[in-house]
Order: structure tokens, then C-alpha cells, then sequence
């Protein structure tokens, strides 16, 4: 039974969920903030969101039938029985309580006893975020079935991971920082777009208004691009503003395998074959982060 817990749990989505949270505490070692229980809770944290999310999402998709035999993906575990609704509704409250005392560790020590605002701020932050991932697919108003989840990606996986691990550490606020946190929200929409795209057919049948359903699959693969071409130019952006070294753009390296999945995309004509490149473009905004955080942080020591 544990075995089909951590198969719900979808380990393969884990490194795109940490990735902001690397390039937020990258940054901030660079400009001589760290602190590594900080750091290490706050990817806790991050992973127990992901966790709610992928439980949620195989509760809330399997109760209304969306995961169906039209699905092109691997069976989710309600879909194929080998988790009931009521356990996976069991397994969303636990995870989401050991997450939510996981957030209130990370915010107390960021913060201590007396920071009041962040303390407050932050607290209700972890209750959205938790709210969030649950909502997605759950309920009669999920918002993943309305369109709303690449905007909830990019604000929770971009915005609020990047600059939220940021302000943790320094306590500060850096607009700059903004920039980073777009391209890894836009890659992140990015790996969801796919999977709609990858499920668009069987979306339409069973009623899940995703973007792609929306605007149809020829917009989607357009959209797609721009996706791709904004989170660059943004990552570009940033290190010409914090110019320090050449070091600082080695995260190109992690274009090259984004370039190639460009070209795949581009010469789709089958969405169903679209399965794989979701990892692949995990993987690579995963290698994006670690070598865009790690050059930053060489370059501000040279």
C-alpha cells in the first residue's frame, strides 16, 4: 500500500517544484544570507505543497472521472483502484498537516517571536498555498478546470517560491529578483501547458476547461513558445542588471536541452506523443536553476 502512496505522490514532479526555491536561495548567498535550516525547510515545504497537489489532483480528477481510458498518461491511483477515495482523502489531510507544521518551523525561524507582519504574512501565505494546491482539481469550482491553473502555477512555482525563499533569508526587497522568479514561473507553466496539451481530448470529454481547451491546440503550441522565449529573455535580463562575471550565464547550458524540446514541439503533430518531454522540460528548468544559482553565487565571489 505504501508503494501506491508514493506513486500518487508522482515523485517525478518534485525537482520542478524545488527549482524556485534553489534560485531564491541562491540569491540570497550571493548577497551573504543563508542559512542552511532555513533552506532545508523551506524545500520541505515546497515538496509537501507538491505532495498535497498530485494527491489532491488524483482525488479531485478521479472522482469526477477525468481520469478516464481517454487519458494518455500513467493511471492515476484512484483511476485504477489502487487507492480509494476516502484513503486519498485521508492521505490530503496528513500530508497537509505535517506541511502546514513544516511552514510554521520555517516562518518562526526565519522570523522569530516578535516579527509579527512576516510572521502573520507568511502563515497566511502557507494556508493559501495549501488551499491552492487542493483546489486545483477539488471542488465544484476547482480552478483547474476553468483555466486558472497557469496563472496559479506561475504566481505559487514563480512568483511566491522564488522571491517568497528569497525575503526568508534576507528579509529585503529586491524587484530585481522578480525576474529570475518569471522565467522559472514561465517554465513551470510550461511543463502544465504540455500535459494539457498531452490531455486535451480527453479534457473536452470529460469537461475540464484547461487553457488549452480554450484557445485550441495550434494557440497552445504558440503559447508554448512564448513560454520559452520569455523565461530566457528574463533569466538574460537579470544578469545584465547584476552583471558580475561571465560565470553568471553558464545557465545557458540549460537552454540547450529547452532548444531541443522546442523543435520536438514544434514538429508535433500527435499530442499523445507529447508525454515524455514533460520530464524532459522538469528536468531541464531543474538544471536551469541549479547552474543559474550557482553561477550567481561564483561570480559574487570572484
Amino acid at each position: 500500500m505504501v508503494k501506491h502512496y508514493i506513486d500518487a505522490a508522482r515523485l517525478r514532479t518534485l525537482p520542478l517544484s524545488v527549482s524556485g526555491i534553489i534560485i531564491g536561495s541562491f540569491i540570497a548567498a550571493s548577497q551573504g544570507f543563508f542559512d542552511w535550516l532555513i533552506c532545508l525547510l523551506a524545500l520541505l515545504t515546497t515538496i509537501g505543497f507538491q505532495i498535497i497537489s498530485n494527491f489532491a489532483n488524483d482525488y479531485g480528477d478521479g472522482i469526477k472521472g477525468t481520469d478516464n481510458n481517454d487519458r494518455v498518461g500513467p493511471k492515476r491511483a484512484i483511476q485504477s483502484g489502487v487507492i480509494s477515495p476516502k484513503q486519498m482523502l485521508k492521505a490530503i489531510i496528513f500530508s497537509s498537516s505535517l506541511t502546514l507544521i513544516s511552514a510554521v518551523l520555517l516562518i518562526y525561524i526565519a522570523f522569530g517571536k516578535n516579527d509579527f507582519i512576516n510572521l502573520t504574512v507568511f502563515f497566511l501565505l502557507g494556508i493559501i498555498s495549501i488551499a491552492a494546491a487542493i483546489k486545483y482539481t477539488v471542488g465544484k469550482k476547482a480552478y483547474g478546470y476553468s483555466g486558472l491553473g497557469d496563472l496559479f502555477v506561475f504566481l505559487f512555482f514563480g512568483l511566491l517560491s522564488v522571491y517568497g525563499s528569497y525575503y526568508l533569508f534576507t528579509k529585503q526587497l529586491d524587484f530585481t529578483v522578480f525576474l529570475p522568479a518569471f522565467s522559472v514561473g514561465f517554465l513551470s507553466i510550461g511543463v502544465l501547458n504540455l500535459n494539457n496539451m498531452r490531455d486535451r481530448n480527453s479534457d473536452i470529454k470529460s469537461g475540464k476547461k484547461t487553457l488549452v481547451v480554450k484557445i485550441g491546440s495550434k494557440s497552445a503550441k504558440y503559447y508554448h513558445y512564448l513560454l520559452l522565449i520569455l523565461s530566457f529573455l528574463f533569466a538574460i535580463l537579470y544578469s545584465i542588471i547584476n552583471y558580475n562575471s561571465i560565470v553568471q550565464f553558464v545557465f545557458l547550458l540549460a537552454y540547450i536541452p529547452v532548444i531541443k524540446h522546442f523543435i520536438v514541439v514544434y514538429n508535433n503533430r500527435k499530442p499523445e506523443l507529447l508525454d515524455p518531454e514533460l520530464k524532459k522540460l522538469a528536468i531541464s528548468t531543474f538544471l536551469f536553476s541549479i547552474l543559474f544559482g550557482v553561477g550567481l553565487y561564483l561570480a559574487s565571489n570572484l
